[in-house]
């Protein structure tokens, strides 16, 4: 059904087995120039991602009737199969024959810049995830499993990462009550289903704007905000703005709590608590974290509570320092407010080290960035990215550039797409999307990865390339180590291929990748000034590492603050107060700034949709990371031995294996809570060395 593994246009010859083309562009150029797709009258017009009935809206109806025919048969099949690897291949075809629909459909609903698509993508998405809920409350085929399960002997002759899989295709049983009777299963479906749909309001709701009248505002901030009419729109904090005035009605207006969103979350966490109920968990949490390197709530709230302690002194001297700063550009209004940080913040950083972006998107042009990425990857991993011309129909938008990903001996891995440029309408969140999973197929060949990129950069100019700044090449970074997660994620089953694993192991590679993008070897190879070729000089480098550690202990200790509240609204039920007064408590005991009266900071924190329970990840992640790249990349960013550990270890299992077995591997022990900590910590120190360079 889904044809990405066309034949290349150009003249082809052979790595590693694999037919690659000399067609494929350089990719910097590609990036660096505003693309003019070739018009062909005569081709053949493809639909989405190479999918022939993609080619218009309708065509989400013929692939979702033809997902759920094959899913009906594979479902026969399944259950008249002798228990064996077979059972678990059958296992993944079949949720690969409902992935593929569901997760390019997922990304359609929110990218594509046509709503009749969005629309058609969003019924499939409702379509395929009730198909999923009765599948995974189908006791013939929870059966089938069990069978194989409760073999033994055919357990044993299983390999490690079949049995894995089998595992958690059950787990998948287990969680959604297939122990229950009938009338349980049935509550858990649609317990599911509204799950999925207060979601997805209330992620809505987190983005819409608050207005008040316009006399609400003083005369001469007024400007600041857009208005129509009577009113005027506050859909953000306006965190950067120099005026204290501006930020603090911002604060106070885009948080003032909506009814609505209110009793959508109140609605939202009452569910998942009452399924987590009914599956035999006693909390929301303790459901979402089996099979993460944390495991449970407690591991979780340990390793939070230990972090605050060892931030809080840090977390002060923040404080004191943006106080400072608040007392000298404003003395009639010195106390700090939750409005006042990142610009408190950003202005001793700026005074401090010189770090105006303007002064380094000339070195940051978006082609440089790509050809220091595939520099990088070549080096470590073998591979290198090449740009590729899209068929007709093939991409969404005439800005999307499409990418192929080449290993030097394995030949061609996958395909990224990269949507990068700002464009109304389009969601703000840099985002991966995973479009079709790798997998081997029942013929011998892999099915080859699909990812997407969503990043929001701006556009070139007559005059000059896609200019980054510091923040969006380490955004930039930080999405594509999600994608070679994608690419070498090389498992024999589609349901643990890449970024499918555990949330907080997901995170690592992405966030390992910030780390590359802040060492000056790395980022010496490819900032250039795009006018004068002049390097990016080494004290500019380090400069800029240094600033990110200024506020770094209180930016950590608002995430503790944030992962911490996630836990209380999924941890145990009734809860002790509204959400409201649970949010007024954990900031300021965690946090340390006061609570706003009569705002509501948790209705605008759209994490709580797609990370509840798990907001943790992001900490625990970067952890994980920083023990990575200080053991083993640190003293040579380039060095292709560990490299290869690091795919081998990590990336290579996708899910397939047990997280934290894969730290192990890679760190060659296995990490206490503390080492955790610990980790996090030293990365707020100072860089000796950096200060060493710049005072020589």
């Amino acid at each position: 059904m889904l044809s990405l593994r066309r034949a290349l246009r150009s003249v082809c010859y052979h790595v590693g087995g694999r037919t690659v083309s000399t067609g494929w562009a350089p990719v910097g150029a590609a990036f660096n120039v505003k693309q003019h797709r070739r018009l062909d009258v005569l081709s053949k017009k493809t639909g989405l991602f190479g999918v022939a009935e993609l080619s218009s809206p309708e065509g989400f109806q013929s692939v979702q009737d033809t997902a759920l025919k094959k899913t009906e048969s594979l479902l026969e099949k399944v259950c008249s199969t002798p228990p064996g690897a077979e059972t678990v291949r059958i296992f993944d075809q079949l949720s690969d024959e409902l992935c593929r629909v569901a997760d390019l459909a997922d990304f359609v609903r929110v990218a594509h810049p046509d709503s009749s698509f969005r629309e058609a993508a969003e019924d499939a998405c409702r379509t395929i995830g009730t198909m999923v809920e009765k599948l995974n409350t189908n006791i013939e085929l929870c059966q089938s499993l069990k069978n194989l399960l409760e073999n033994k002997s055919v357990m044993d002759s299983l390999d490690p990462e079949t049995r894995r899989v089998a595992e958690l295709f059950l787990f998948d049983f287990e969680i959604s009550g297939i122990h229950l009777d009938e009338d349980k299963r049935q509550k858990a479906v649609n317990l599911n289903v509204a799950i999925s749909d207060l979601s997805s309001d209330f992620l809505l709701g987190s983005n819409i704007p608050n207005r008040v009248e316009r006399h609400v505002l003083p005369d001469h901030i007024r400007s600041q905000f857009m208005w129509d009419g009577k009113y005027i729109q506050i859909g953000g904090l306006h965190a950067d703005s120099p005026n204290d005035l501006v930020r603090e009605a911002a604060y106070k207006i885009f948080l003032y709590p909506s009814a609505r969103q209110l009793k959508c979350l109140d609605e939202l966490l009452a569910n998942r608590n009452l399924l987590a109920q009914l599956v035999g968990y006693p909390t929301f949490a303790h459901r979402a974290l089996l099979g993460t390197m944390a495991k449970t709530p407690e591991n979780v709230m340990m390793f939070l509570e230990k972090l605050s302690s060892k931030l809080r002194e840090r977390t002060v001297k923040d404080f004191e320092m943006m106080s400072a700063m608040k007392m000298k550009l404003n003395p009639m209004n010195a106390n700090l407010m939750p409005w006042d940080p990142p610009f408190y913040a950003g202005i001793v950083r700026a005074e401090k080290y010189n770090i105006e972006p303007s002064l380094y998107s000339p070195f940051f042009s978006l082609g440089a960035c790509m050809e220091g990425l595939t520099f990088l990857f070549n080096q470590l991993l073998g591979i290198t990215l090449y740009s590729e011309e899209p068929e007709k129909g093939e991409v969404w938008h005439e800005d999307v550039r499409k990418l192929a990903v080449v290993h030097e001996n394995e030949g061609l891995l996958g395909y990224i797409y990269c949507d990068f440029f700002h464009r109304a309408e389009k969601p703000p969140q840099d985002c991966h999307f995973t479009i079709r999973g790798g997998r081997l197929k029942e013929n011998g060949e892999y099915q080859l990865p699909v990812v997407v990129l969503m990043l929001n950069f701006p556009q070139s100019t007559k005059g000059s390339p896609t200019l980054l700044t510091p923040g969006m090449m380490e955004n930039l970074f930080h999405e594509m180590g999600h994608a070679m997660h994608s690419m070498l994620g090389r498992t024999r089953y589609q349901h643990v291929t890449g970024t499918r694993c555990a949330t907080d192991f997901a995170e690592v590679p992405s966030i390992l990748m910030e780390y590359f993008a802040s060492d000056y070897r790395v980022v010496n190879q490819f900032a250039r000034h795009y006018q004068t070729g002049q390097t990016l000089s080494k004290p500019m480098v380090s400069r800029l590492c240094e600033s990110k550690k200024v506020a770094a202990a209180s930016d950590m200790q608002l995430q503790v603050f944030y992962s911490i509240l996630d836990q209380i609204y999924h941890g145990k039920h009734p809860l002790k107060g509204s959400t409201t007064d649970i949010l007024k408590e954990t900031q300021e005991e965690f946090y340390g700034l006061p609570y706003v009266p009569q705002t509501a900071w948790h209705l605008r924190f759209s994490h709580l949709a797609g990370y509840g329970a798990k907001y943790y990840s992001y900490l625990m992640s970067r952890a994980v990371a920083s023990m990575v790249w200080k053991q083993c990349f640190m003293k040579n960013p380039f060095d292709r031995v560990m490299g290869e550990r690091y795919r081998q270890e990590m990336l290579a299992h996708g899910g397939g294996k047990e997280p934290l077995l894969m730290v192990q591997g890679m760190l060659q022990k296995c990490p206490s809570v503390d080492d955790f900590v610990d980790a996090l910590v030293s990365d707020l120190d100072p860089d000796f060395e950096t200060f060493l360079m710049d005072s020589e």
